[in-house]
């Protein structure tokens, strides 16, 4: 047994001492250096005493060590050895290099070993003092909370090897363990956190009293582990100094640790007990398997978590109770505890958190017996269900980690089920509260644990309302009330509210309460997620500002976030608006007791919405001891108006709340849909709640029968497709219920009762009336009802305040549909109800149901009866987000528009179509918004109105437009609309919550001159004042409000026509906005059996290069600009200095027009080798912005900047890779020494790729680096990285290194380093040193004697430097010869024509897709071993499509033709559709022909066969027949082309993919149409694009394009 004494007073410390294994080891304590050292000289006398630590900490506190250790007056040695910072510190060859340094000082066995450090140090020195001299002593001072709790205890030691982490170690338990808490304060908050997941975990399986503290006092615990004490720099080394705060965490630290202690001293080798604290460590090790180094171990094991509880309450041993429990207390520590936390879904690799994934990963984990994996299961907080890890089947693993279900339809095995629903939430919501505003402790049983609860619950806490805690394992909740005395939360601090509509109304008012009399904030933000953005709350703010509050809408009009000021609530006469919403009333009314006179609240506006939930809150008044009157006219009818006298609530000591009468109906329904029998145990119509009218209101008039007593309801359906409609039914009463309602309604396939059918409806209409307010829900619900049952092909209608839904038998409807949830709890589970009858149903988003009840699916398959499966939808391969992240950080905002800003005349509008397009969305101009509304334009607007009013006015349409959910939806707005505050708060916070907002900008000088050239227009008015001061005055705030920038060049750039230049436009607006959408990254593949290069540019001004940027760049994989070697004088600069901006900017944005290889944004600093200024952190962190803003593929960042500098770039990163970089000018840095092993680990925490430049001064060099590159990437999770050597002895290295090797060409004016090498000479070493062989390419077919694929291939591996040639073999047949030449060892590819193209694919291992629909294969690409088949010629016709497509034309709704239906065809028609066009024709002569090509692709190609032209409008036409087939003229043989084909006047494309003659009959139709708006594309430039795709198939590089076009057209010609 392990022990844990009471705190030890000694003269230098007060310590807590811990026993494992039968010894007082562990020791516990605040600032304990004195104390440290002073028990390890007594206890361990020694010779030498060596001390392991990182260069980080050596820094903090290695004198404070020493002087420690001077102190004791020992003469014995105290050496120190440094290691870097990171996990790469765990290798082998570390711990044989301290063994070596070890020896190497004369240590002997009776030598003591301090470990002083996190984890990697205690692994790393405990490892090496297990087998130095076969074992000395060691002592752990561990410097990390997650260290202290976790990696120190226990005595397990290990190094990390290619093959896994803690794979090679041994158990070697240290003679002391030293908790010097003090050490904390020193930690980054993410570190703190990261610990207290284990601190947490640990009194979760095992200390329910610890559980309570942390989840009850988690500020008080965070703030002692991250402050340093003021009263004096060693408070809290002894009892009498130390503060609550410290002795609090000193309890729950050290109970963290007595369990570890404990459960090892019983099972030191890990043989079952010890496996139980692994909790949350089997699904988070796996997720921390895809996620590091970029998530912490206690990040990754805080997410597996909850989700390891959420199996346990699927098995039925766990209480949701214990779930909400363990998230609520995790988040308190700013813990993740979802996979949809921003933190995850931001990196790039949480795209690999598939189940599959992660069930794959769970295989291998030293708990499993064999194939069967294992997880601790709890049973209640403190307890666990085995005291070993238990075996979970996969399938109940794969449900809780999928994100979508779906219900296997049946009847329930359950049936006759009686069950008892999750606490109601209005109820729970309204209890908090009353409870909360009282004085004295009310315990609060079956309160719904829940998103919207523990929302309540949170706020109610920051506004220091009342204090919670639980009894009974948390099924009660213990309530002291704050007798309404409330304070603002700190500044900066929002209440975060999710989507809880109920939270948002209920706590405006609350707000309004707090009193401004303290010395605290004025005013409280209360704010919510996008939808909760969108949702109205204004009735309530308008009846509570007309009282006196003062409430300021801080985005949108009417809705969330609101910023609230304190002592707002007046009372007397208050008239509210309550046809909306009925919360607003329960609002006021339950803070009205507190206001500072009697209130009188009158409802006004017409029908009252939802009076039972009016009642509920009254009647619930009442049981806390205030008495509402609700007045009466003469003839003693009610009136809507209510008296609240002043007073306060008085806790009752206990209140049960009542289940929930909505959550009730799916159990009901089930029952209905299925002919069996439910009894809800706890609702029966004494309910206050208004859904308990549902069985008899709605399910009995279908057809059920229906027992309720006062307090249950039992409900017995008809057989299975007996249900008769509802007809007509109000559903004022019960309006969350009408969803169940719908779906009942849609199998409802009797005639409703003939007093409730609806005159001119069928009578298996269903009519639900009373439900207006729904459509301000979740989301709208009406609508959504509608969306979703349209799926199963249910007919619909709405009408204003209801909807209509007209049954069919069950039979008829669509199977497998997708139901889309909106985050809408409702929505799920009604669905669900359906899906019990209608097969393979899948739920998207099941999570939303943790909004009423969370343990729904659970209870849906262990108390009903009913299995259900997880899905992982193929749209969306990630595993389920669990319990929502109560964060004010908005998860979707990427669902919703892109706003472009900038100056009038700036393109905003060119911009913004052209983004649309490319990103196949919309593109709306505000002015246009602004005229549909007002009827007048801005210019007659401001005339009639004013400035003010014009602004006022737009600000109001932004606010909508930022609530859309509509991720390709592109809207200009106004120039001014940055002029007003609002507007910019709106922009601003839009930004910062991941939405994206582009400042589109171009040089003053020519916005001002294209301005001047079209003057004042009707449209716009004039501003008043010089466009320089407008420019100056907004330049600035357009920069705060927007997320990117995009510099818009309108001239032509290099040698471009303007035919060309619209295509770069196009083009690089195609790469630009679909890099910061994150659909695209431009980006090259990283690794070593691909390397790449980027070109080193280092012209002064690159404007005059540009025209030969293509033949500078072949053979780069991407171009660096380097901006501190730019000068807009057009001369190398001389002294350190950085160009303006603007010139960066339009620098950046000619290139884009010229190249469209990936770009490295780089500033090197003076100290680093460049030219800008080494001295100006923020100049540097300025333009290094830009970058990132520009949206740059690449950014360089220097990581000899400040940590400041280093943390704040690489968190606005975005989308870009940070390139982390070091440069050693010197040649003092070795490559075999600890100091570039800490550059690296630098480089790694802040940089995607790290980038490590040394200086060779021998050959010798290069091999270091190599060894040092053999052990980064012998590491886990090593990074890409770029190391190479300076000098002519560090060549070798440049053509070594397979990693973004930095290039020149003959043609710049400078090298940018030296020894710096072109890319033909790369390859040409690579080549000379066998890591380049020499390969044969082919062409097989026939006949095929006067190809030009060897001209085209042949060109550019000369071009580049390839050893390569390409050559021909002709055959009619896939014989011996082929087979051989494809088997050789120097094979390295082949393009395939006729007639092999099917032949061949038996041959090969593998196709890609789109031969698979194709069904012909063009080109073979060797890798690893295996024959891969791909086809280029569909891209070849897709790229000329898309490159020649008028800009105003859009795929979505044009329609292509394609002639003939021979093999090519099915290219053409694969090419079609997926660019995306609407309608696809196809013409053949032989009709037989291409109905047999249509009937081969899948309906929605949309293909329709034509055996005419007829008025056919296409905007492409392809033609796939011989050169010859096409005539112009009737009286040729031959299909004709009349002219009326080409009839579209906005023109377009046309391709014949025939290779002779060069210009068909169907390009000179194009050339003679008079619109001129037609551009064709001949069957030899086809060629030469598939060929371009095949030649960086082959090699990973793009062909020098201009060269190969050249000479294949020469080369065509002359075979001519």
């Amino acid at each position: 047994m392990s022990t844990m004494s009471a705190p030890t007073p000694t003269p230098l410390a007060d310590v807590l001492k811990i026993s494992i294994l039968g010894n007082e080891s562990i020791h516990c304590g605040f600032h304990l250096l004195p104390y440290i050292f002073n028990t390890i000289t007594s206890n361990l006398p020694s010779s030498a005493y060596v001390l392991i630590t990182d260069t980080h900490l050596s820094a903090l506190y290695l004198d404070d060590l020493k002087h420690a250790y001077a102190q004791t007056g020992a003469k014995s040695r105290f050496l120190v050895y440094e290691v870097a910072p990171g996990e790469t510190a765990k290798s082998r060859k570390v711990k044989e290099e301290i063994e070596d340094w070890m020896l190497d000082q004369k240590l002997t066995r009776d030598t003591v070993v301090l470990a002083f450090g996190g984890g990697v140090v205690g692994d790393l020195t405990g490892f090496v003092a297990a087998t130095f001299m076969r074992g000395v002593k060691f002592v752990q001072i561990p410097t990390t909370l997650l260290a202290m709790v976790d990696s120190a205890v226990g005595g397990k030691t290990a190094i990390d090897t290619p093959h896994g982490k803690n794979l090679i170690g041994a158990f070697w338990q240290p003679a002391y363990i030293f908790v010097d808490l003090a050490f904390l304060t020193t930690l980054p908050p993410r570190e703190v956190s990261n610990g207290m997941a284990e601190v947490v975990k640990t009194a979760a399986i095992w200390k329910d009293d610890d559980f309570a503290l942390l989840e009850s006092r988690s500020a008080e615990i965070s703030l002692a582990a991250s402050t340093k004490p003021t009263t004096s720099s060693t408070a809290g080394r002894f009892e009498s100094d130390r503060s609550h705060a410290q002795s609090l965490l000193l309890r729950v630290v050290s109970g963290s640790i007595y369990v570890k202690a404990h459960i090892v001293t019983i099972d030191e080798r890990e043989t079952g007990l010890r496996n139980l604290v692994n909790f949350g460590h089997t699904i988070g090790h796996a997720i921390e398997a895809v996620l590091t180094p970029a998530m912490l171990h206690g990040e990754c094991v805080s997410v597996g978590i909850i989700l390891e509880a959420e199996v346990a309450r699927q098995l039925g041993v766990l209480s949701q109770v214990a779930v909400g429990r363990l998230t609520r207390c995790l988040q308190a520590y700013g813990l993740p505890i979802s996979l949809s936390d921003r933190r995850i879904t931001s990196l790039p690799a949480s795209s690999q958190l598939s189940v599959d994934r992660l069930l794959d990963i769970m295989r291998i984990d030293k708990k499993n017996s064999g194939p069967a994996k294992k997880i601790v299961l709890l049973s209640r907080i403190g307890k666990t269900y085995e005291e070993r890890a238990s075996v979970v089947a996969d399938e109940v693993i794969r449900r809780v980690l999928c994100e979508a279900a779906t219900v296997i339809s049946g009847t329930p095995t359950k049936s006759p089920i009686t069950m008892a629903t999750p606490g109601s939430k209005s109820i729970s919501n309204r209890a908090l509260v009353l409870a909360a505003l009282a004085t004295g402790t009310c315990r609060i049983r079956n309160l719904l644990h829940s998103d919207d609860t523990a929302v309540m619950m949170n706020a109610l806490v920051e506004l220091k309302g009342a204090v919670f805690s639980w009894e009974d394992g948390g099924d009660t909740i213990v309530v002291e009330g704050g007798g309404g005395t409330l304070s603002a939360p700190a500044k900066g601090k929002e209440l975060y509210l999710g989507n809880a509509g109920t939270a948002s109304r209920f706590l405006t008012t609350v707000c309004a309460m707090v009193s401004g009399a303290a010395p605290t904030e004025k005013s409280t933000i209360i704010t919510g997620n996008a939808r909760m953005k969108q949702r109205p709350i204004g009735p309530l703010v308008d009846a509570l500002s007309a009282n006196g509050a003062k409430i300021k809408y801080v985005e949108s009009q009417g809705c969330l976030p609101l910023d609230i000021e304190t002592d707002g609530f007046k009372g007397g006469h208050i008239k509210l608006a309550a046809s909306v919403s009925s919360q607003y009333v329960s609002s006021i009314l339950l803070c009205a007791p507190y206001a500072a006179e009697e209130v009188v609240l009158e409802l006004t506006g017409g029908q009252v919405i939802s009076q039972p939930y009016i009642d509920m809150t009254t009647a619930m008044m009442a049981q806390f001891g205030i008495t509402v009157q609700r007045k009466t006219d003469s003839a003693g009818n009610l009136l809507d108006v209510y008296v609240i006298p002043k007073g306060t609530y008085k806790n009752p000591s206990d209140y049960s709340v009542e289940s929930d009468a909505s959550s009730a109906t799916y159990p009901l329904a089930i029952a209905a849909i299925t002919g069996t029998t439910c009894t809800i145990s706890n609702i029966g119509s004494s309910s206050l709640q208004g859904d308990a009218r549902f069985a008899k209101e709605v399910l009995e008039p279908m057809g059920c029968t229906v027992e309720q007593t006062l307090t249950s309801t039992k409900v017995t359906g008809p057989p299975v497709g007996q249900l008769r409609a509802l007809g007509n039914v109000d559903m004022e009463p019960m309006t969350d219920a009408f969803l169940t309602a719908s779906v009942l309604a849609a199998v409802a396939n009797l005639p409703a009762l003939p007093e409730r059918q609806v005159q001119g409806l069928p009578p298996t209409a269903s009519r639900i009336y009373g439900i207006a307010n729904q459509r301000v829900k979740e989301c709208n619900r009406i609508k959504a009802m509608r969306d979703q049952l349209a799926k199963f092909g249910v007919e619909t209608d709405e009408f204003d305040d209801g909807i209509i839904v007209i049954g069919k038998a069950a039979p008829s409807l669509i199977r497998g549909a997708s139901v889309h949830c909106y985050d809408d709890h409702r929505v799920a589970m009604a669905f669900s109800v359906l899906a019990c009858i209608v097969e393979k149903t899948i739920i998207e988003e099941k999570r939303c149901v943790e909004k009423t009840w969370p343990n729904f699916w659970d209870d849906l398959q262990n108390k009903i009866g009913i299995p259900v499966e997880g899905v992982e939808l193929e749209t969306h391969k990630q595993a389920s987000t669990s319990a929502k992240p109560a964060t004010s950080v908005d998860q979707s905002q990427s669902d919703h528009p892109i706003f472009i800003i900038g100056m009038r005349g700036a393109g905003k509008t060119y911009i913004g179509r052209l983004a649309a397009d490319v990103l196949g969305g919309e593109f709306t101009d505000a002015d246009d918004t602004f005229f549909e509304e007002t009827k007048q334009s801005v210019a007659d607007f401001v005339a009639a109105n004013s400035w003010e009013e014009f602004r006022r006015v737009e600000t109001e349409i932004l606010g909508r437009y930022i609530q859309e959910r509509k991720g390709n939806h592109v809207i200009a707005l106004g120039g001014g609309v940055v002029e007003t505050e609002v507007a910019r708060q709106l922009l601003q916070s839009h930004v910062s919550k991941g939405g994206l907002v582009i400042h589109v900008t171009r040089a003053l000088e020519d916005i001002d001159n294209f301005l001047s050239s079209i003057g004042n227009t009707a449209a716009r008015p004039n501003w008043g004042e010089s466009f320089a001061d407008v420019f100056k005055r907004r330049e600035p705030w357009y920069a705060s409000c927007s997320s990117h920038e995009f510099y818009n060049v309108l001239d032509p750039v290099g040698s471009q026509s303007p035919q060309q230049h619209e295509q770069a436009m196009r083009r690089e607006c195609a790469r630009f906005f679909k890099f910061i959408k994150g659909i695209e990254t431009n980006r090259p593949r990283l690794s070593s059996d691909n390397p790449t290069a980027f070109l080193s540019l280092t012209f002064p001004d690159i404007t005059p290069a540009l025209a030969q940027i293509e033949e500078l760049t072949e053979g780069a994989d991407a171009v660096e600009l380097r901006l501190d070697l730019l000068n807009p004088a057009g001369t190398a600069p001389t002294s350190p200095g950085l160009p303006p901006p603007s010139f960066v900017a339009k620098q950046l944005a000619s290139l884009r027009l010229a190249t469209s290889l990936p770009v490295v944004f780089s500033v090197r600093s003076k100290d680093q080798g460049g030219m800008a200024p080494s001295d100006q952190p923020a100049l540097y962190r300025s333009v290094v912005e830009l970058g990132i803003r520009s949206a740059c593929e690449y950014v360089d960042l220097e990581v000899s900047w400040p940590a400041e500098v280093l943390q704040g770039i690489s968190e606005s990163k975005g989308k870009s890779h940070i390139i982390a970089s070091w440069h050693d000018w010197t040649g003092s840095m070795a490559w075999d020494k600890q100091a570039v092993r800490s550059k690296y680990s630098l480089c790694s925490k802040y940089g995607d790729i790290v980038k490590i430049v040394g200086t060779a001064k021998t050959l010798l060099d290069n091999s270091k680096l190599s060894l040092f590159v053999e052990e980064v990437l012998s590491q886990p999770g090593f990074k890409p990285l770029l190391a190479i050597n300076m000098g002519a002895a560090g060549q070798l290295s440049r053509a070594l290194n397979p990693i973004l090797t930095p290039v020149t060409h003959e043609a710049l004016p400078s090298r940018a380093a030296p020894g710096q090498l072109t890319v033909k000479e790369v390859l040409k070493i690579r080549n000379l040193i066998g890591l380049l062989p020499s390969k044969r390419f082919y062409l097989f077919g026939s006949p095929i004697a006067h190809s030009v694929s060897p001209t085209l291939h042949n060109t550019g591996f000369q071009a580049l430097g390839y050893p390569h040639e390409y050559g021909l073999h002709e055959s009619d047949k896939v014989d011996q010869g082929v087979l051989d030449v494809i088997r050789s060892q120097d094979f390295g590819g082949a393009s395939v024509t006729i007639p092999l193209k099917l032949d061949i694919i038996p041959h090969l291992d593998s196709v890609s897709e789109d031969v698979k629909v194709i069904g012909a294969v063009n080109t073979i690409v060797p890798s690893k071993g295996k024959l891969h088949g791909e086809n280029t010629d569909w891209k070849a016709i897709y790229q000329a499509t898309l490159s020649n497509l008028p800009s105003n034309t859009k795929p979505s709704s044009s329609e292509g033709l394609v002639i003939g239906a021979g093999g090519t065809c099915r290219a053409a028609i694969y090419a079609l559709y997926k660019l995306g066009f609407k309608m696809i024709y196809l013409f053949n002569r032989t009709l037989e022909n291409a109905l047999k090509v249509k009937g081969s692709f899948p309906s929605n190609y949309n293909i329709q066969v034509i055996d005419s032209f007829g008025n056919l409008q296409p905007s492409v036409v392809i033609s796939t027949v011989p050169g010859n087939s096409l005539v112009l003229s009737q009286s040729e043989q031959g299909i004709h082309l009349p002219e009326s084909l080409l009839g579209r006047k906005e023109g377009g494309v046309v391709i014949d993919l025939a290779y002779k003659p060069y210009k068909t009959a169907l390009l000179q139709l194009a050339e003679s149409n008079t619109s001129g708006k037609w551009r064709s594309v001949p069957g030899v430039e086809i060629l030469v694009l598939q060929g371009l795709v095949q030649f960086e198939l082959w090699t990973g590089k793009r062909a020098p394009e201009r060269k190969v076009r050249e000479g294949v057209m020469a080369k065509y010609f002359e075979n001519q």
